[in-house]
């Protein structure tokens, strides 16, 4: 029980701390910030699979699978928007 509250501990803070970061970034810096954030996301992804793959517990094994999956869509869809973004640089012919 000790080592469940101390990985859901973890998580929240992680949570709290993610989402404080977010909010403090100005919009006009947001879209060039992606790339940054999906090579964090990256190790976000390695450190859920590590965290699914030891299965200490069933609950930290599903929190790590979620996070996996929450890191992957975020990666996935900064690397949309930065490609979006780079089209609209390139010259129309």
């Amino acid at each position: 029980m000790e080592n469940f509250m101390m990985v859901l501990t973890v998580f929240v803070l992680a949570i709290f701390v993610g989402f404080e970061v977010i909010t403090k970034v100005p919009p006009i810096l947001h879209t060039p910030l992606m790339s940054g954030s999906n090579a964090i996301s990256g190790i976000t992804i390695i450190g859920a699979i590590i965290s699914a793959g030891t299965k200490q517990t069933e609950v930290t094994m599903y929190l790590g699978l979620i996070a996996v999956i929450f890191a992957t869509i975020n990666v996935v869809g900064g690397f949309m928007v930065t490609h979006r973004m780079l089209e609209m640089f390139k010259r129309k012919d």
